[in-house]
Formats: structure tokens, sequence, C-alpha cells
């Protein structure tokens, strides 16, 4: 498939030797990415606040034998089988994890990174398959690998992931529509379902634009309906290889995400995420807003600096963001052969240069009128910033900047003509005036001094770099040729997009995500919630206002915790509690109705029994009174307090009683003289229990945890009157429940918990988590809804 046509036919035999130049960009990716790869510095930010302990969770229950697909050690529980961050479907992860029980944060730097790796070794195989010149594969790839969002979001893993694969996919698919290979048709179905497993923006847009390249591939191919026909077993080879990997993934998550805390996103919640079109100038000027330095020293759109001189700009955007600097010769080349002398415009590249200008059309969000139209495409609406198109953005950016540095080194590069070299000239001294304007109007010309002559010293190497190469290529030295313009880059973008606060931080940042951590908080923790244990008691900890990386600390460390860091959780738990995404600051603890604060039934139930805080927790639960909590400990990370109202996980109750948990929620208030100890609540009618109404005193019964794991709790029952069990775990309709080994009703009780009728005597309860049983009864309930 080339970009634009699919003639001339496939030509087997290789252009260049492919060997040498993947060790050229292997070597350069080597130096770029060592600072990570040494463990001098880690990605921090949500690689390690997210995604490193998920990576342990996932790591730890394989090696005990539990399954991974649900945790009770964030949100009081939660469906990780369903979650896209999870990295159970993670190829790479999901192999770290396979092999090693306490993976360390380099193997995780280095999946994410050997990830890009892949994708600039893909890039590497299209442009070798096009006989496009070595030195162009060499400047697409690294410019992938090392530029825009790939460099300065890094810490964003999923994304990462998807654009690995997306580079992944595109060389495949282009080898099976050239070719006409079923095999290779097959095989980029599968690397597009690992990237549609990333359930990201990132994915869904990189879905788009590889079925427009199609498209357009098939449409200005020289015999369109010849062009159709020989592609159509190829693509539908990819369909079922997709299907295959996806489709269960994907409807486990569409599920979820109905019954989540933010099923869609809409038109005005997500322009809050566009590009400004101020950060345009990165892609010449990379650190000119100061996005790699102190968050203070940050003045671009939406700094307080920014705002102050051009008012609120509503948008809600981190730093690195809006960050498009992919090295000086790919955007060199871009604005002036590209752009001013049209070569973007060619036949066998106008395709991949339409699908750049939609998805930057894309990623400016509301600053365009063309979002409007693109925000009605199928899944959009599941994303709340159209910034992160940048990261598909980078990836088609550097294809155009790798197939016009060949057209240089091969001598077909349009000349300029005396108005276009003034335009190219006028361009970038417009750009750096603009720049300069920009600082000095919002007062941050200081700080932009040095990003601006970095530019500058860049700009002359890239062109001497060039003119060199150039020179090389043409008495046919393509290996010196790919060698001065991969040393070039590397040079540049290790200075450009090289480690910063948003990208590399110290390892020991982050000591208390390790495993095997001295964390004195942790061992507090560990040794109180040990203490407190029971035969019906496993006690909960919340993790409040410590750090950004903390909330999923428990993740690492074994410690049911009733929050945690995820954008995606269920939308029953978080309305209950007022769990947010996450809990970094002590005013990001919001509480909701039902829980007001940590003197409230709903948190003795959770049997939240230790809260460590940041800040002392009268400043993070206000209505506290003295004695509702007490001081157990004060470590160099947090106050840490007892509750000591806090009940046990498992209850055997006599009785059952009707309520409305919707009117409880959005109340607050419990029925009149409720207590979980004596009576459960139900939303439906309760399954008869024997004798309940009226038992005898002396016959209380017991209940005790026999064995508690992932996805099953057993629990040993002694009810000589019969009742009801009350698990005080977050209920979901995909656990079953067994007693005595036979099925019986999963009873949502009290609103939030889980529930299960018993005969007098004693029983056995198992509680199940059976996602893909449940999944199955989804899809049957909703096909014969839209059948009737």
């Amino acid at each position: 498939m080339s970009f634009a046509e699919s003639e001339p036919p496939y030509d087997p035999r290789p252009s260049w030797p492919l060997a040498g130049v993947l060790g050229i960009v292997a070597f350069a990716w080597l130096a770029l990415s060592w600072p990570w790869l040494s463990g001098i510095v880690t990605i921090p930010w949500d690689a390690k606040a997210h995604f490193q302990p998920q990576l342990q969770f996932l790591a730890e229950s394989w090696h005990s034998g539990r399954s991974p697909f649900w945790t009770p050690y964030v949100f009081s529980g939660s469906p990780q089988v369903a979650d896209p961050q999870s990295l159970i479907f993670s190829p790479p992860f999901a192999l770290i994890a396979a092999l090693e029980p306490v993976p360390g944060f380099r193997l995780g730097d280095g999946a994410v990174l050997g990830t890009l790796l892949a994708g600039a070794l893909a890039f590497v195989v299209i442009f070798r398959d096009r006989n496009w010149h070595p030195a162009g594969a060499v400047v697409a790839a690294l410019a992938f690998a090392f530029g825009a969002a790939a460099a300065w979001r890094i810490q964003h893993v999923g994304q990462v992931l998807s654009l690995g694969y997306f580079a992944i996919t595109l060389a495949l698919l282009s080898r099976a529509l050239e070719r006409g290979s079923l095999a290779y048709g097959f095989a980029a179905g599968i690397v597009a379902g690992f990237m549609v497993l990333g359930r990201d923006q990132v994915a869904l847009i990189g879905c788009y634009v590889l079925a427009g390249l199609v498209i357009a591939a098939i449409a200005m191919a020289r015999s369109p309906w010849r062009a159709l026909r020989s592609s159509l077993l190829p693509l539908l080879a990819g369909a079922l290889g997709a299907l295959l990997v996806a489709t269960v993934p994907i409807l486990l998550t569409a599920f979820l995400a109905e019954e989540s805390n933010r099923p869609a996103i809409d038109l005005v919640g997500a322009g809050k995420g566009s590009l400004h079109p101020a950060a345009l100038l990165t892609g010449l000027f990379a650190n000119l807003y100061g996005a790699a330095g102190p968050l203070a020293n940050f003045w671009g759109a939406p700094s307080p600096a920014f705002e102050a001189r051009f008012g609120p700009q509503d948008l809600y955007l981190a730093r690195n963001m809006s960050q498009l600097y992919l090295g000086l010769i790919p955007m060199g080349l871009i604005l002036t052969v590209g752009i001013v002398r049209g070569a973007l415009l060619r036949r066998e590249i106008v395709a991949l240069s339409v699908a750049a200008l939609l998805v930057l059309i894309y990623s400016l969000g509301r600053f365009t009128p063309g979002f409007r139209l693109l925000f009605e495409l199928p899944g959009v609406s599941f994303y709340r910033r159209p910034a992160d198109a940048v990261f598909i953005l980078g990836a088609l950016f550097a294809l155009l900047a790798g197939y016009l540095t060949h057209l240089v080194m091969t001598g077909t590069a349009p000349r300029a003509r005396l108005w276009q070299r003034l335009l190219e000239i006028a361009l970038f001294t417009g750009a750096f005036g603009l720049a300069i304007w920009l600082a000095r109007t919002v007062g941050r010309l200081e700080l932009a001094i040095v990003p601006l002559v970095t530019s500058l010293l860049c700009a002359a190497l890239s062109l001497g770099a060039l003119v060199a190469a150039r020179g090389l290529a043409l008495r046919g030295a393509w290996l010196g040729a790919a060698i001065v313009l991969a040393a070039t880059l590397t040079v540049d973008l290790s200075v450009n997009n090289g480690p910063s606060e948003s990208t590399a931080l110290p390892a020991e940042d982050y000591d208390v995500l390790r495993a095997d951590t001295a964390n004195e908080t942790i061992a507090v923790l560990k040794r109180e919630t040990a203490r407190t244990a029971g035969p019906d008691r496993r006690d909960r900890i919340e993790l409040a206002g410590i750090g950004f990386h903390w909330p999923n600390a428990s993740l690492v460390h074994g410690l049911d915790n009733t929050l945690g860091y995820n954008p995606l959780r269920l939308g029953l738990y978080s309305r209950a509690t007022g769990a947010g995404d996450h809990v970094a600051l002590p005013d990001q603890r919001s509480f909701s109705a039902l829980m007001p604060g940590y003197r409230s039934l709903l948190a003795d139930m959770l049997g939240l029994r230790f809260i460590a805080t940041g800040v002392p927790i009268e400043q993070i639960a206000k209505t506290l009174k003295p004695g509702d909590v007490r001081q157990i400990a004060r470590t160099a990370d947090a106050y840490v307090y007892e509750n000591p109202r806090a009940l046990p996980r498992v209850l055997l109750v006599p009785k059952a009683e009707k309520a409305d948990f919707e009117a409880i929620l959005t109340s607050g208030q419990w029925p009149q003289g409720f207590d979980p100890r004596r009576t459960v609540l139900l939303e439906g009618e309760a399954p008869p229990a024997p004798s309940v109404q009226d038992p005898p005193q002396t016959a209380p019964g017991s209940v005790r945890i026999a064995d508690y794991g992932t996805t099953e709790v057993t629990l040993k029952v002694d009810a000589p009157q019969g009742g009801y069990v009350v698990l005080n775990d977050v209920w979901h309709h995909w656990w079953q429940v067994e007693v005595n080994d036979a099925p019986a009703e999963l009873l949502r009780a009290n609103v939030l918990f889980r529930a299960v009728a018993v005969p007098p005597g004693r029983s056995t309860v198992r509680f199940v988590f059976r996602p893909f049983h449940g999944l199955f009864e989804d899809v049957g309930k909703r096909v014969k809804a839209l059948s009737d």
C-alpha cells in the first residue's frame, strides 16, 4: 500500500541493506534512552503513580496463583479485567509480569521505550519497502520515537503503547496490501487489535487514520476496482485478527463504561482539552514556554501568566501536553520543502499529508470549526482531550519529514523560486519574532531566551548536517548520510526533548512503590491491619493527600484501600463515597451525601479502620469532632489515624428489609433505626430465609473468612436459624455466589455491598467473580432488547 496508490507492483528485491539502518536507529535509540535504561532517572507521574502499581499487582497475582481480573486494593474493589489501563492485555507488560514476580522500575520503563523502538523500526521497514532513501528512514524513525508527545508525554504509558502499535500496524498493513498477503494482513490485524485494546484516544485516532489511508490507496490507484479486489482478502484477514484479539476486552470495557463515572464527554467538555494555537510555536522552539523546568516557570496556555495577559482560556491541559517538537530537520523540511514548495502535495504522499492536516485540526479542538464535525465520529465522545491527537500527529509528521529527507538526499526535492525562498525566510523569522513578542508580552522574555538561542544553534547544526548528508548521498554514501543525520538528530532531540521534570525524575522519589520499600507509613499500615485482622475482619485503609504517587501504593503492598488513582471507576462507588480520580492533595478528598466524612455509617460499613493523610485529618474532613478518630502514628509522610467503629468485613444478620437505594444515595439518609449488624437492606424483595424474623437470642450464629482471594471469597457460616450473610465488598453483577456448592442469588445489599440468604445450620458460601459469564449474559440481554 503506497500512501496514495497501490501501483507499481511490489518488487521483492531489497533496495538497500536493512540491517545497517536498523542498527543506526537502534544505536541512536540506546543513546537517547540511556538515562532511563541506566536507572539514573525513571519515567514519572502516571507511569509510576498508576501503571507501575498495576504492573506489580499483575505480576504478584500471577506468581501467587491468583487471578488479576478483580482487585480489592483500590476503590474497595475494582474490575481490572475491564479496565483499559490494567495492563492485563498489554503484551510487553504481561510478559514482564509473567517472568518477573517483582518488576522494577527499569523493566517498566524499558517496555515503554522498547515499544517506541519497535515503532521506529517499523518506519524503517516502510521506507525500505518504498525504496526511499535510508537517511529519510532514520529521520522518520527518530522523530517518531523521540519527538512531540512520544517524548514529552512518555509517562502516559497506555497512549505510548497505542502509538507504537499504530506504527507497526501501518508497516504490516502496507505490506499486506502491496503484496496481497493474507499473512501480513492477519498480522496487521493482530497488532491493530492490541492497539485498540489500549481503549484510548490515540488508538481511536490511529484506527481512523489507518482506515483513511487504506481508502485513499484504493481510490487513488490506477485501477481502483482491481486494487479493491486484491486488497479484499488481506483486509478481511486483518479484520479477523483484530476481532480475535480485541472483541472480548472491548466489550468488557464498553459495559463497564456504561456503569462507570464517565460514560461520555460532551463537546464543551472535550473542547477544554484543545491544543492552543500558540502551541504550534513549539514545533520550532521546543521548550519555549518552560515546560521542561519547574512548574512556576511555565508560561504557555493555560498557565496563570498566560491568562493574566490574554484572559481565561478555559483549558485543562498539563504543561507537557502541547509540545510538537520533532527536531529542526523534520520541522524545517515540512515548512520549506513540504509546504512552501508543495512537495507534500505529490501524489505518492498527499494522502498522508491530508491525514496529518485532519489530525492537526482535531488536536486544535474548539479553536477550529472542523472539530465540531470530527466530534460526531463514533467513539470521539468517550475522550476528553483533543490534544491527545498530538501523539498520532507526531507520527504522521515524522513520516512526512522522512519522505522530504528522501527527496533532498536523492536530489528530487523541488527547487525554491525566489518568492518561495523569501517566504521560507519570512516563516522562520516571523515565528522567531512572534515567540519573542509573546514572551515579552507575558513578561517571560528572560525564560524564553535560552530555548530561542538553543533553537538557533540547533538550526545551524541541522542545516550544516543536511548539506553534508546530501553531499554524501549524491556520491552514493547512503550509510554516511544516514549516520550524519542520525547523529545530528540525536544531539538535537537529547538537548530539546531530553529528560525533564515531565519525563524523568530520580527513581528514589518513588521508593514507596517498591515492593520491598522500608517506608515508615506503609510499615505502620501493614502492622496495624495485621494486628486488627480477625476471622471476620479485613480492615480497609485510606491514603489521602500524601502525594501524587501514593493513592495506588496499596496495589503494590496488598492493602485494601477505599480510594486509588484511576480516571475510570464504578459510578455507583464514586457516587456513594465521593471517590475521585485521585487524591494527591488534601482538597481532592471529596465526600458525598451518603459519606459526608470519616464519622459516617458508610465509612464504618466499608471497614475503614486506618486513615493516612498528608495533613492533619481535620483539614480534610472538617466535620470531625474530637474523639471521632484517634491518631496512632506520625511518620515522615503522613498522620495515621484509627477509626474504632469500623465494622467487620462479613456479617451474619437475621433479617432483611426492602429499601429505596436511589433515595438513600440522593438524601444521604439511612432508614430510621437501621443497624447493619441486625438488618440488611435490599433493593428488591428478599428471598426467604427460614425463621429469621425472631431468632433466639441464645443462638446468634457466626461467619468467618475461610479464604480471601482476588476473584474468590470463601466464607464459613454457622447460622442456627438461617439469615443473611453480608460481605462488605463492592457489589458488581459479574460476581456470583454459591451456597454449599449450589448457585444462589447474589443480592445487592445496603446500597453498595453483596449479600446472600443462607439456610439454617452450617454452610459454605463462595463469592466468585466471573466476568466472561457476566459479559455473555449482558450481550444476550442487549441483543434481546434490540430485537424486541
